[in-house]
């Protein structure tokens, strides 16, 4: 299947073609596209096990009687569901809720790890293919960072909602490197950039703030080499192929908007306090209405308004869909927008936390030698 290849940078082989990687002639045919986020790698490295970077003890937080996200992110407790719940209760189903999101986000970088390593096997390019087992490094790392995290919280996380695991099992899976990169670059990291920027700013748990906040110093990068696809690429499509793109964007989004987190995928942490999803699933909707949901998006932070930004901005999202999103956000505002995505700055400023951690880490290295 076409794998729309408008720029030798992104080209690719069968994931089984390996012997199209051993070409004598690819070793020196490799772009420099990704030359600088390459070598950026080393300034924004961390490590979750080394307390120099996050201590998971250093700072103490009880989540049963302490609420990691203020009240009014549990969208439970803003309904009927409250009036059954002691304020002991309210505090645990809090935390739940955001257990869940941390458990999807965990499960989301599985995806990114998994997905990094699986463009390692199609990437023809010794540059984009560098870039790939870089990212897939990182994305491990978070896989430690939050299943650390939420091991000292909660003791595991939550299994992934089938939303969620049916999109990135596609994915992961496909031999189709635009979906790849518009799925998992762009659709699920504009998710998560959203998502970082909120609980970063948001939260009330230091050691949460801080894992955020050292994983959006990686994934600046990891969205911008989705952007470098984009503007490569996108231009050059055919409107055939475009439509097929854009097609594809839009239904991922309209899945996601309507099934990431709703009482359904979040079921699982319900019996506990004696509620049965489907009654909670109608006090929210009694609650709630889509002008409601247009109101949250309307925050810069918001998961859903970052990703209509992120296609938005990649050239992705034409006269032809404009409306799917347009019935939610502003569009003429994104447009007016520049291209940075909610959490830049926050990431910006780790990035020069740790590039000054480990220059001084390389010259303690230097010493000891």
């Amino acid at each position: 299947m076409s794998q729309l290849e408008h720029d030798p940078a992104y080209n690719a082989v069968d994931r089984d073609d390996f012997m199209s990687l051993i070409e004598v002639g690819r070793y020196a045919d490799r772009v420099d596209a990704f030359d600088e986020i390459i070598s950026a790698t080393r300034d924004h490295f961390w490590d979750p096990n080394d307390p120099r970077y996050i201590d998971f003890d250093a700072q103490p937080f009880d989540p049963t009687s302490e609420l990691i996200m203020p009240r009014e992110f549990c969208v439970e407790l803003n309904c009927a569901v409250a009036e059954k719940l002691d304020e002991k209760q309210q505090i645990l189903l809090a935390n739940e809720s955001t257990r869940f999101s941390l458990s999807s986000i965990l499960h989301g970088e599985q995806g990114a790890f998994s997905l990094s390593a699986s463009l390692c096997q199609v990437m023809k390019d010794p540059g984009a293919q560098e870039y790939a087992s870089n990212q897939a490094r990182e994305e491990a790392r978070h896989v430690n960072g939050f299943s650390q995290y939420i091991t000292k919280r909660w003791g595991s996380p939550l299994a992934s909602g089938p939303t969620l695991a049916s999109l990135m099992n596609e994915i992961v899976g496909s031999p189709e490197v635009y979906k790849k990169l518009v799925g998992m670059q762009m659709l699920i990291e504009g998710l998560a950039m959203g998502a970082f920027a909120t609980f970063s700013s948001k939260t009330n748990d230091p050691t949460l703030k801080r894992l955020i906040q050292l994983v959006m110093s990686d994934e600046a990068f990891h969205h911008r080499f989705g952007k470098i696809w984009a503007d490569k690429t996108v231009p050059n499509l055919s409107p055939e192929q475009h439509e097929l793109v854009e097609d594809w964007a839009a239904h991922c989004f309209q899945v996601l908007l309507y099934n990431l987190v709703n009482s359904e995928q979040k079921q699982a942490i319900y019996p506990q306090f004696g509620l049965e999803w489907e009654w909670v699933r109608s006090a929210i909707m009694e609650a709630f209405t889509d002008e409601d949901r247009r109101s949250t998006m309307r925050e810069s932070t918001n998961i859903f308004r970052v990703l209509i930004k992120t296609l938005l901005k990649a050239g992705i999202i034409t006269e032809r869909t404009r409306a799917v999103y347009g019935n939610w956000v502003d569009m003429a505002e994104l447009d007016r927008e520049d291209d940075e995505v909610a959490g830049t700055d926050v990431a910006e400023m780790m990035l020069e936390e740790l590039s000054e951690v480990n220059a001084q880490r390389r010259v303690m290295s230097k010493a000891l030698r």
